[in-house]
This record gives C-alpha cells, structure tokens and sequence, in this order.
C-alpha cells in the first residue's frame, strides 16, 4: 500500500476509503487516495514538482522522488439536485466531514500515513468484521443512487451483505425510483460490477430489482449460468452480456460497437440448419452470439462457438475467375455452396472445393 514515503510533521495526510479497507482485510488494493486535512493545494506543494491542480476540486498531483502522487484537500459536499453529481461546498474541511460524505462506513475510514492510526468515526471497523455494508445517512441512496450498484459491487467481491436498515433504504428507493439521474455514473458502476463475471452479482441484481433503475420494465432471470458460459468463452465487453439482456437501455449512453452488438444479436431469428446460423454469426462479435444464446436458443450459440466459427472455405474470387468464372453476384452463390459442402465436411481441401465449383458450374 505504500507507494512511496512522505514525511510529512504536520500528521495532517491520511490514506482514506478502499486502500484502508483493503489494507485491514489483507487484500490487494487498486487505487491510493491520500488526503490532506486541509487544502492539499497549499500544503502538499513542498512535496514536490507540481504537475497539475485542480482548485475546484482541492486535488494536485505532485512529482515526489520522481513518482506522480495524487493528493486530495478534504472537503464537504452537497447535492442541489438529486442523483447527479455533488458539489464541493467546502475545501479544508474537517476530516469527520470529509468522511461523512462517502457512500458506506466501511469505506469512510482513514489511516494516518506518518503512524498508521486508524480513525474511525463511523464504526467502519465493525462493519468490516462483521461483513455487513452500511450507508452513513438515511439519504445516502436518493443523494446518489449508482451507490445501490456499487454496494453490489462490495458485495460480490469482499462476500458481505447489506446491514438491515441500509437494506430497506434500498428497498424503498427501488419502489420510487427519480430517473432523473446521472445514468453516466450508473454506466460506470455497471461495468465496474459486471466485468468481474459475476453470477452472484446477476442474481441479486435481478431478484432484488436493482436492475430498474436501469430501466422499470419487469424482467426476469434467465435459465442460463452467464459466469460459467463467459469462463468459456471469453470475451472483452463481459458486463455488456449481463446488461445487454435487460429489454430497455435507452437511458444507457452506449457506443456505437456497444450498440451494435446488442441490435446484432436481437434481430437475428430462428435458425434451422448449420448454414443459418454460419450465416448470421461469422463475423459478428462473440457477445452477441452469447446474448442470443442466452435470450433465444444457447444449443445453437454453443453449435457456432464450439464447431462451426473455425471453419472456412479456401477458395477465392481470383480461383474462380482463373476458372474462367466471370465476376458476378454468381460468385456468392458458388461461395454459399461450397460452404454447405464444407460445414457437412470440413476437412475438405482447397483442392476439394475447386473440383466441387468444376461439378456445379
């Protein structure tokens, strides 16, 4: 955890959030906050080059010892608008109310980084022994609701579950939900959650009805195992095949390749024969051959995944034409036939499927 020493007298620099909870549950942790109590901007700059500043957030990053630091001014926050992103109503705060402003107490807590004293104002220890996740106000879900996901997230990944009246919090969000949200945070928190294949995760999300806040139309879990199916066959947009089920993503701002594979895999129909399905999914993204698996027929996904999609004909438009076959829309039909041929034999050679052009044409 400790990416670099500072000395620092001023005993004013805390590690906060999930490198402490990281820390004290023994496991590895992806980020470093340090936070000054204080303006950061101020004070940290004796550290250092300064590299960059943002004065309205309280944040400068700083070169120290030829490592780029990140460092945070304490500071309070408000919501004028619910759902969507907070403003800093206070930079130097105190670190109480820097703490108070976070989602659950198990990420509230703070170690000093001169000594390695825990300051814990919001019994975060305790949660943390006890597994449990706990909002730090009544008001915690309605200032910002992507925090239900992220909860989600803490759940799958650390194996707790939600204290009893945080529990109801979100029980009742979800029964009155305000759509007017930030849906770029509610993005994020999707991907961070479901990228770490997690069928767990699904079924909460699912079962709980967290999934509305995506989108109110009912919906209901699929009899298909989505973990044990993307262990399988891996791909890079894993969230995306859990998300991509829900019926509504309208409020989901995708990108155009997210779009696609998600409209690919609902338009295609049913398929009859190996050639359909060969048809519509060679060149298509495998998460859409899982999304139609999933949603449609997973016998017919798995035929294309684990039999048909290596298999490809040899002969080229510049073969049919040494045979004297003029460019034409004839070619797809030569084409077409000899992949019949060779989705029923394939181990059919190039030399095999000219002779088989020589028979038909």
């Amino acid at each position: 955890m400790d990416i670099i020493k500072i000395y620092d007298n001023s005993n004013k620099l805390y590690y906060i959030g999930g490198v402490v909870r990281d820390k004290l549950l023994g496991v590895e942790s992806f980020d470093v906050d340090i936070t000054f109590e204080g303006n950061a901007i101020e004070h940290c700059s004796q550290f250092g080059e300064i590299i960059q500043e943002n004065p309205d957030f309280g944040t400068v990053r700083v070169l120290v010892n030829n490592k780029e630091v990140d460092f945070a001014s304490t500071r309070s926050e408000i919501y004028p608008q619910k759902g969507h992103l907070p403003v800093v109503s206070k930079i130097g705060c105190s670190l109480k109310e820097d703490v108070m402003r976070r989602d659950f107490t198990v990420n509230a807590l703070a170690m000093r980084v001169s000594d390695g004293e825990i300051i814990d104002y919001v019994n975060g220890q305790e949660d943390l022994k006890n597994k449990l996740l706990r909002v730090l106000h009544n008001e915690s879900f309605i200032d910002d609701p992507t925090r239900i996901i992220r909860g989600l997230k803490f759940r799958v990944r650390f194996d707790f579950d939600l204290e009893e009246n945080t529990r109801k919090l979100q029980e009742k969000y979800l029964e009155n939900i305000n759509y007017d949200m930030s849906f770029k945070r509610v993005k994020k928190e999707l991907m961070e959650t479901f990228n770490l294949n997690s069928q767990r995760a699904f079924e909460l999300f699912v079962n709980e009805g967290i999934y509305k806040l995506v989108s109110p139309i009912k919906f209901e879990l699929p009899n298909v195992n989505i973990e044990e199916l993307l262990r399988k066959y891996p791909v890079d947009n894993i969230w995306l095949v859990y998300v991509g089920l829900l019926p509504d993503l309208s409020n989901i701002e995708l990108t155009k390749t997210e779009r696609n594979i998600i409209d690919d895999a609902r338009q295609i129909g049913e398929l009859n024969s190996d050639f359909e399905i060969y048809k519509a999914f060679d060149g298509l993204a495998i998460e859409s051959v899982l999304l139609y698996g999933i949603t449609h027929n997973l016998g017919t996904a798995k035929r294309y995944l684990d039999d048909l999609r290596h298999i490809k004909i040899s002969v080229s438009g510049e073969n049919l034409l040494t045979l004297g076959i003029q460019p034409s829309p004839k070619y797809q039909e030569i084409f077409d036939n000899i992949l019949k041929s060779k989705l029923q034999n394939p181990n059919m050679t190039k030399e095999d499927e000219l002779n088989l052009v020589k028979k038909l044409f």
